[in-house]
């Protein structure tokens, strides 16, 4: 959105919030990876050195925080959170033994735990849930023969729907968002690029600009009107483009390794910074356009 005089612009800046900061204590972060934002404007955010998910308000107040336990003698670190449509959380998370997608509710109580230790070499990164079919998307990556990546789509029982991805040249899926349509959306470090499915997994396109994205490019969202936003991390950049693929603006130049991104309520986009371990929630509609 063009700001249209020296005073607007700076009234559209006054509307951004930073907040966190490095540390253990309520509000702070340590290896601060995945966010997502409630309908009602909560904001949960995977701090994951502290083996935790702590709570915000879109003013960047602290609200609460939980462990991510997996069971009683062992907690995880989380890497990324998704909202359901009961408003419950999905967290993906390392422990030790293995990779798991945990299901919590908005106050911590573990509800469901989905094991993700396949045989092979196989990392998890990103989550994402699908709404519409109330299916659970978390990103892998295989480094076994030939490094490849893939989209495992999941009920929430933790039965496999399919898999989506293999076969066009994803090596490093790090985070998946599910748009208006159910389309899946995936960021891939290794590749620079973009891989759009649609709701069945049927391949749509991919997009990466090698002369913008010699960067590496990991969290990634949808506005309410399908355009994708895309943090280029060592870029230091947060992007926008349609659901072509087509660059449309720059949305933030001005902060350190964006590393996930969020909509939220009001036009306003959620930022994480992983160097200074703090949380972003800057403006990129005017309140009218909403």
């Amino acid at each position: 959105m063009a700001v249209p005089s020296s005073l607007g612009k700076q009234k559209y800046e006054s509307r951004r919030v930073t907040f966190g900061g490095q540390g253990q204590g309520e509000g702070e972060f340590d290896g601060l990876r995945g966010v997502t934002v409630s309908h009602k404007g909560d904001i949960y955010v995977a701090d994951s050195g502290n083996q935790r998910i702590q709570v915000f308000t879109l003013k960047g107040r602290f609200v609460r925080q939980f462990p991510t336990f997996v069971s009683f003698e062992q907690n995880m670190y989380p890497l990324d959170v998704a909202i359901d449509k009961e408003e419950n959380l999905w967290v993906v998370g390392e422990t030790r033994p293995g990779d798991f997608a945990m299901q919590y509710s908005k106050k911590g109580r573990v509800l469901r735990k989905i094991d993700l230790r396949y045989t092979g070499d196989r990392t998890s990164s990103g989550v994402a849930v699908n709404t519409r079919k109330n299916h659970i998307l978390v990103a892998q990556t295989i480094r076994s023969y030939k490094m490849h990546g893939e989209v495992q789509v999941l009920r929430p029982d933790g039965t496999c729907v399919r898999t989506v991805g293999r076969y066009q040249g994803m090596q490093d899926p790090q985070y998946i968002t599910v748009d208006g349509q159910g389309n899946i959306i995936v960021s891939d470090l290794c590749t620079h690029s973009v891989y759009v499915y649609d709701e069945d997994g049927q391949f749509v396109h991919k997009f990466g600009d090698e002369s913008l994205w010699k960067h590496l490019i990991y969290g990634i969202c949808t506005d309410k009107s399908g355009n994708i936003i895309v943090a280029v991390s060592t870029g230091g950049v947060v992007d926008m483009f349609d659901n072509t693929g087509r660059f449309l603006k720059h949305i933030m130049t001005d902060v350190g390794p964006p590393w996930t991104v969020a909509m939220a309520t009001k036009g306003r986009l959620v930022v994480t910074d992983y160097d200074s371990n703090t949380v972003n929630i800057v403006p990129i509609t005017e309140p009218d356009d909403e």
